[in-house]
């Protein structure tokens, strides 16, 4: 008798399709209107991208030439410590890696800092992408809470003592993303100094995630995790899909910080790592430099959809009383407090079956409870508009029906 091949127990996943997928599907096929306000995708956003620029660049001749370095080329990694100059942190070009996305920056890291079976703290509510790629490396989350008041933040002595609460043997890293999505709140310094702490004292390494550090919003900014000190072990990722606006190009990097014998180990077995896959192509290597120093064009025209898109929002919201949004510091996605009358995903598939209109719900991105709606600043203005409208005259209509 023949057997079957078996599969890893980690890719074990529900590839089935799910009910809002198969709403979305279905509406299309009956060439019903959507209103899309889940947009992350900016070149299908309408932004003007300097087309002769951006392929110019991947026809350099040093291109045909193949000279690996694990760390990437160094003009390269120049042009990422140059950006980190306009942040005000100076970075040696020797503490970056260059890779083909954050993802497989995560990768990188959960290897270098992590067994089978270790744990990584990870802020909640934040990106889902996580839970995957914690997966894929056999590494466990263990989520610590965000909470709002006027603001997302941390309390410190509460997380303090919950994350103590949590820490074991098995504790390698805490994670978080500066500013954090979808919330788009910034870490504070003062937060930043209570983590920092944390991890000196329980031997702990710390990933930042900046991809959304450019984007600030209503005049907010936030330091970048590269500016120092760095009194414990430090990673700060960040890439070109959001700060150039550029996904398909697949070009991140990690910047390492921390205590000189500490950081000097991990930049040795992360060179290794980086050594054994070699990732990055060079022709992305070539044209980094270039695409890196235009992304004030295309960061200009989606800040300013981003702040049109939310001062419509206000507009709209400040005529009703049902549905209310969270404050915002940066980021490209708005959290909305609607009523919880039902389940996240029975309000979104009634959404896009009844209304046209695609959104996230909340438990998405690990949000408690019911009643929270995440939405893209992305979208363009008309569709985005007429999408709010709709979940308003939705909800609108729903508390006349409780009053009656």
């Amino acid at each position: 008798m023949q057997r079957r091949p078996t599969f890893s127990a980690r890719t074990a996943w529900d590839t089935s399709e799910t009910e809002l997928a198969r709403a979305i599907i279905e509406r299309r096929e009956r060439e019903l209107p959507l209103l899309d306000l889940t947009a992350s995708n900016p070149t299908h956003c309408g932004f003007v991208y300097d087309e002769v620029a951006i392929l110019s660049a991947l026809a350099r001749r040093e291109s045909l030439v193949y000279d690996p370095d694990p760390r990437g080329k160094t003009q390269a990694r120049e042009a990422v410590a140059k950006y980190y100059l306009d942040h005000g942190a100076r970075v040696d070009p020797e503490q970056l890696f260059l890779t083909t996305s954050t993802s497989e920056a995560y990768s990188f890291l959960f290897r270098l800092l992590c067994d089978p079976g270790d744990e990584v703290l990870i802020a909640q509510p934040s990106y889902p992408l996580f839970d995957f790629l914690a997966q894929i490396e056999n590494v466990r989350l263990v989520p610590y809470p965000l909470f709002y008041d006027h603001g997302w933040r941390m309390d410190a002595e509460a997380l303090r003592s919950q994350i103590m609460a949590q820490v074991t043997s098995k504790t390698r890293t805490i994670g978080l993303v500066h500013p954090n999505n979808p919330t788009g709140h910034f870490t504070k310094d003062f937060e930043r100094a209570e983590l920092e702490e944390l991890c000196a004292e329980h031997g702990l390494a710390l990933i930042v995630d900046e991809v959304f550090l450019d984007y600030g919003v209503g005049g907010h900014a936030g330091r970048s995790f590269a500016s120092g000190p760095h009194p414990v072990l430090t990673f700060v990722l960040s890439g070109l899909s959001k700060i150039a606006a550029l996904p398909q190009m697949k070009a991140a990097w990690i910047a390492a910080f921390g205590p000189k014998p500490e950081l000097g180990q991990a930049l040795g077995r992360l060179e290794i790592i980086a050594d054994t896959f070699l990732s990055m192509n060079a022709p992305v290597q070539c044209a980094l430099p270039e695409w890196l120093a235009g992304r004030e064009r295309l960061q200009a025209q989606i800040s300013a959809r981003v702040e049109e898109n939310l001062g419509r929002l206000d507009t709209l919201l400040s005529s009703q009383t049902m549905v209310s949004r969270l404050e915002v510091e940066a980021g490209w996605y708005a959290v909305l407090r609607v009523p919880a009358l039902e389940s996240g995903e029975d309000l979104a598939l009634r959404l896009i079956r009844d209304h046209g209109v695609s959104i996230h719900p909340g438990y998405f991105f690990g949000f408690g409870g019911d009643g929270w709606l995440v939405v893209s600043l992305l979208t363009r203005v008309s569709e985005f508009l007429a999408g709010i409208d709709a979940i308003c005259s939705f909800f609108n209509e729903m508390g006349d029906e409780f009053k009656a």
